[in-house]
């Protein structure tokens, strides 16, 4: 996340798993929204061994920013917060890929419900800012509903 509390990011589906030799590091994900409004979300997200409570806003003049604060919360309460999710829990596991600069590719592979998708995101300092695609990057998804993490 970038620190003005600013994310703009881009999706993309995979293609295959050419990925998984670039990783660097693997996270295990388990995560459920709270409260999910037009253009507004409340996640909590246990990642690893940390537990994360996110809120992110649209924001209004720009397709691909959002605000977005994370603040860490004690594992008791996020595990309590789970239990009442809107809709079931996500769970996936996190590949991260360096993409060159500061840059980098976070690859989930979701379990579940949603076993076989893969989706590729890529968080830019500005919306115009250039990068490289590897090989396992497919269809551009970003802006495509389906393939928020809030309405899987």
């Amino acid at each position: 996340m970038n620190h003005n509390n600013i994310e703009i990011e881009r999706k993309f589906l995979v293609k295959d798993d050419s990925y998984k030799p670039l990783a660097v590091a693997k996270h295990r994900i388990k995560q459920g929204y709270l409260c999910q409004l037009p253009g507004r979300t409340v996640r909590v997200r246990i990642f690893d061994d940390e537990a994360i409570l996110t809120i992110k806003v649209k924001k209004a003049d720009d397709a691909l920013a959002r605000y977005e604060w994370e603040f860490p919360i004690p594992m008791d309460k996020a595990l309590e917060m789970l239990q009442h999710p809107l809709k079931p829990l996500l769970e996936k596991t996190r590949w991260i890929i360096p993409a060159g600069g500061n840059l980098v590719w976070e690859v989930d592979e979701f379990e579940g419900r949603k076993a076989g998708l893969v989706i590729a995101e890529i968080e830019l300092e500005d919306e115009r800012q250039a990068f490289d695609k590897p090989n396992f990057i497919g269809r551009e998804v970003t802006g495509e509903a389906e393939y928020y993490n809030a309405n899987m």
